[in-house]
């Protein structure tokens, strides 16, 4: 029996839609344990495209159930709308499959109204929110003034909770932000129709869970963004509002880390980050536009450009410290097929000092200089590839270094975005 966490190991927008994807075959429930719907998933099923927010990917595959978690921040409207797409494509046909805790909290409007108005308001300063609640969503959770899904399907509880906690929200908008008020008859009135929604799929889903895992079913936990936009451990304050990282699987879940066996780090072959921050190996020439076009490096959820840089090293092998991960799923190796040579960043330099892992202060991080080595290209078309030993020589050449520098085995390669694009070399579950 094994239970795997698959993690982002990167800034996110690794490619974790598709590895959850590949590996739900071989899982019974897949869980969603952390973030909102600024995180998008896209999968490609056949000829089909298929974006995913907030429910797991695993939705996708008959006879399995897919859970949200009580660590992630919950849009209804945003949740209303991906069933009923899913529904009209024929999936989702029995609604058993797809529980919500009843601990989650829920986005409000007054949110996103916040979000929004204070990333205008920071000018050049800008986190690069997606501006759609999340946040401010999580600011209210730790502040303990949240509104919980049990809390919504209860019309009593929350009218009084939303009359409360609206008070103080609409001082804010009006007085520091210079927005509009709030109306709490719209709100109310608005959550009312979710609530009738959303009350068929609400359970204490960390109780589920242990009856599960006590009758020896088989777990994956989804998480969504990537280690370096975790709140406490990426490159604060160009990060998310959660816990990113594998830890994070338990706390936004309710299941004990002994039910945890294996742990999948996500990683291009190349880096992406999408928003602000820190970022030592970016490309900001024609190599960088480049990966950008040929990797279709544009978010799922915001269709906003990524960043785009060289492999780092650094970032990896930090990724595997903090999560404890087992295995690395290397993704888009496709996308480095018509480079002559491709850099890898071995280390960071600091005013003529070698560093031995990321520095936390961000002013270092912004200045530091990446150390690189080359490899050369293999320049051929490996999409059609199954087979490890099939790849060129250069191609094996690079996974084999890129798990050389990680000190973690690479257990699978993906060399396309559709699912039988995939090189298994290990399989987490066996």
């Amino acid at each position: 029996m094994s239970n795997v966490v698959v993690v982002g190991a990167q800034w996110g927008d690794e490619g974790k839609g598709k590895v959850v994807d590949i590996y739900t075959e071989y899982a019974d429930d897949i869980v969603r344990y952390q973030g909102g719907n600024n995180a998008g998933h896209t999968l490609v099923v056949g000829d089909e495209k298929v974006v995913l927010h907030l429910i797991p990917s695993g939705i996708l595959h008959e006879g399995k159930r897919c859970i949200i978690g009580n660590g992630v921040v919950l849009d209804p409207e945003v949740f209303i709308r991906e069933i009923t797409k899913l529904k009209e494509s024929g999936r989702l046909q029995d609604d058993d499959c797809l529980l919500l805790s009843e601990s989650l909290h829920v986005i409000m409007p007054y949110h996103k109204r916040i979000d929004i108005a204070r990333e205008t308001k920071s000018g050049d300063k800008k986190i690069g929110t997606t501006g759609r609640g999340i946040g401010p969503c999580y600011e209210d959770k730790i502040g303990r003034r949240g509104i919980r899904l049990m809390d919504l399907i209860n019309e009593e509880a929350f009218s009084r909770k939303l009359q409360e906690f609206l008070t103080e929200k609409n001082f804010l908008l009006e007085n520091l932000l210079g927005e509009k008020p709030c109306s709490f008859d719209e709100i109310l009135n608005e959550y009312r129709g979710y609530a009738e929604i959303l009350r068929r799929y609400i359970a204490d889903t960390s109780l589920v869970l242990s009856k599960d895992l006590k009758a020896g079913k088989k777990v994956l936990f989804e998480g969504a963004q990537g280690t370096l936009l975790d709140v406490d451990h990426g490159t604060y304050p160009y990060v998310t509002s959660s816990s990113t990282c594998a830890g994070g699987a338990c706390t936004g879940s309710g299941v004990s880390p002994r039910d945890i066996h294996e742990i999948i780090g996500i990683s291009k072959a190349y880096v992406t980050r999408v928003g602000s921050g820190p970022f030592p190996t970016e490309l900001l020439d024609a190599t960088g536009e480049q990966l950008r076009q040929t990797g279709g490096e544009f978010g799922a959820t915001t269709g906003r450009p990524r960043r785009c840089g060289w492999f780092d090293s650094m970032v990896i092998r930090y990724a595997v410290r903090v999560n404890g991960l087992t295995g690395i799923a290397l993704t888009k190796l496709d996308v480095l097929s018509d480079f002559d040579s491709i850099k890898i960043c071995t280390g960071y330099s600091y005013q003529g000092e070698q560093l031995e892992t990321l520095p936390a202060a961000l002013e270092i991080f912004e200045n530091c200089q990446p150390v690189y080595e080359e490899m050369p290209g293999w320049k051929s078309d490996i999409t059609g590839i199954r087979r490890f030993e099939d790849l060129p020589e250069n191609a094996q050449a690079y996974v084999r270094r890129l798990e050389e520098l990680a000190g973690c085995p690479i257990v699978m390669v993906s060399v396309g975005p559709r699912r039988d694009q995939t090189i298994i070399l290990k399989n987490p579950f066996n």
